[in-house]
């Protein structure tokens, strides 16, 4: 009886394995024998054909034999990534790492093994040992496997114990940091403060200074806007003079060319004559006044 190195209970998962492959790859062949069959029973009734009738049916046959064979590879591949993906879940159930080598798959002498395996041991694999329910990784027990299981879990919680004490270093410098952090913030805070208050202190001169300044400038302003207005008023008084001497000079001169017009003459004769006239009357009057 060949022997893969597996214990019983995994020798028993292959066998199960071949026989659902043998199963399908005998249920191809007959899909492939029936092509054959219906093509003798429907298209070789004749004892003669012709090169195109030949060719007619060998490429029929051709396209139905290749779909079925590319249909068996495709579904071979896809059952082994379907049990590959089996394995590797249970494995990850006890933390293993799983690893393959493809290079193995073309290894003759495995291969051969492998032939031979199928053509003994499995027909004379007692039916008893078949396993009924859904294929399944047991619980691996053996001493080797279950040392390295134990150390690997004490590696874990080894590596666990000094993360948590890493944490705990790390917690503390953390709370450090942030005091110091913290003592930073607040000195800085009294920095700004002070700053502030020097700015402040620094901005009332400026406007202390600017203030005076304007003061200074406005009693500039002043003093010259003060000998401006006396000027002009000494200026002012100066011109009305000289208007005034020109309207006095203007008037005389009206007065004199009025006198020498033929109206002023008219008018001064007539007021002669009302006086004399006034007079006259006046004297008539007295006559006829009493004493008193």
């Amino acid at each position: 009886m060949a022997d893969f190195g597996f214990n019983e209970h995994h020798q028993n998962e292959i066998i199960n394995y071949m026989r659902f492959a043998r199963s399908q790859r005998l249920l191809r062949l007959k899909i492939i024998d029936s092509c054959f069959e219906e093509l003798k029973d429907s298209r070789l009734v004749e004892e003669t054909f012709t090169v195109d009738e030949v060719k007619e049916m060998l490429d029929g046959v051709h396209a139905v034999v290749r779909g079925e064979v590319e249909m068996e590879l495709i579904n071979t591949a896809h059952t082994n990534v379907v049990l590959l993906r089996q394995l590797f879940s249970q494995a990850e159930k006890f933390y293993l790492r799983l690893q393959s080598d493809i290079s193995e798959l073309e290894n003759r002498e495995l291969l051969e093994q492998v032939a031979e395996f199928e053509k003994t041991d499995f027909k004379t694999t007692n039916k008893t040992n078949q396993e009924t329910h859904k294929p399944k990784l047991a619980p691996l027990n053996e001493g080797g496997v279950s040392e390295l299981l134990n150390k690997e879990i004490a590696r874990l919680q080894e590596e666990n114990d000094k993360l948590k004490s890493r944490l705990r270093t790390l917690e503390s410098q953390a709370m450090s940091v942030l005091d110091e952090k913290t003592k930073a913030e607040r000195a800085l805070k009294d920095l700004q403060r002070t700053q502030g208050d020097q700015q402040e202190i620094s901005s009332l001169e400026n406007t202390v200074a600017a203030l005076k300044e304007d003061y200074e400038r406005s009693l500039s302003a002043n003093a010259a806007t003060k000998k401006d207005l006396q000027e002009n008023l000494i200026t002012a008084k100066h011109e009305l003079l000289r208007v005034q001497e020109q309207l006095s000079l203007a008037e005389k001169e009206l007065e004199k060319k009025f006198q020498q017009t033929a109206a002023y003459r008219n008018m001064k004769e007539i007021l002669t004559k009302k006086n004399e006239q006034i007079k006259e009357i006046r004297k008539r009057l007295q006559k006829y006044e009493p004493d008193d």
